[in-house]
């Protein structure tokens, strides 16, 4: 069994220890219930092991501050408005991008098979909560160190945001499991079990070959677009800030990277 510990509000720096040592995963809370996170390619191979998840299904990048987003990512004037209106308004958004050339020099090659998609790009994610945001802030800012994430549960099953959904093989691989049942039910205090969001709204901002979408300059029918291809928490409050910021955009659930 791992170590587990209750959130203590701020950064958990028993997380940030494990995450610097290399090698090893930590399962925390986030807006859509617990993840697992690593910080290179060995903690990236266990967390691949104890989901039982296919490898071409890459881990996301976490993005602890804009400034991460924007040095790691390939954006564009528009992309990176969309970005700030979410960040502002603390909406958790996922996005397809390329990565920058700043950010492929901080990405070995090692960890960026496992997280990146045959195009070379991957789901840049913000506002995915403040346990992990700060262990995510702090790990960038003091060693420019990324850290990668999937959802904490035995592949194509969620936990409906319990630390005892997690499931066994997760809670016996991960060094370090941070508790906050109550942290993940306040988010979406209305819902239930059965009807709280598990995943994040994932938007494409890239081509087939990976090439981010042109910028529109409120211009219509542009192609090719934006596209949602996975709804989740907040999917009305996105899909209305789409709206506002690209004339031409399209949703595609399921339609996965």
């Amino acid at each position: 069994m791992s170590t587990h510990i209750r959130w203590n509000g701020g950064v958990q720096e028993e997380a940030t220890d494990v995450l610097r040592r290399g090698g090893e995963m930590v399962v925390s809370p986030t807006k859509v219930g617990y993840v697992v996170m690593a910080s290179d390619r060995e903690g990236l191979e266990r967390k691949f092991a104890a989901k039982n998840r296919a490898r071409t299904k890459p881990a996301v990048v976490l993005c602890g501050s804009l400034d991460e987003l924007r040095e790691l990512a390939e954006l564009n004037d528009e992309i990176e408005a969309f970005y700030e209106r979410h960040w502002d308004d603390d909406i958790l958004l996922g996005c397809i991008l390329p990565w920058s050339e700043r950010g492929r020099s901080l990405l070995s090659a090692d960890a960026a098979e496992l997280a990146t998609d045959g195009r070379g790009t991957s789901c840049f994610v913000v506002r995915f909560g403040t346990p992990g945001e700060l262990i995510a802030r702090d790990l960038w800012e003091k060693d420019r160190t990324i850290v990668f994430a999937s959802s904490a549960n035995p592949s194509g099953r969620g936990n409906r945001g319990l630390v005892e959904g997690i499931g066994d093989a997760i809670d016996d691989a991960a060094d370090l499991v941070i508790e906050a049942d109550d942290y993940v039910r306040g988010i979406q205090p209305e819902a239930s079990l059965e009807t709280r969001y598990e995943q994040g709204v994932m938007v494409s901002f890239v081509d087939d070959e990976g090439r981010l979408v042109p910028e529109q300059h409120g211009e219509r029918s542009v192609s090719p677009a934006p596209t949602v291809i996975r709804g989740g928490l907040d999917v009305d409050r996105i899909l209305a800030r789409l709206a506002r910021s690209f004339p031409s955009w399209d949703y595609r659930h399921g339609e996965y990277y």
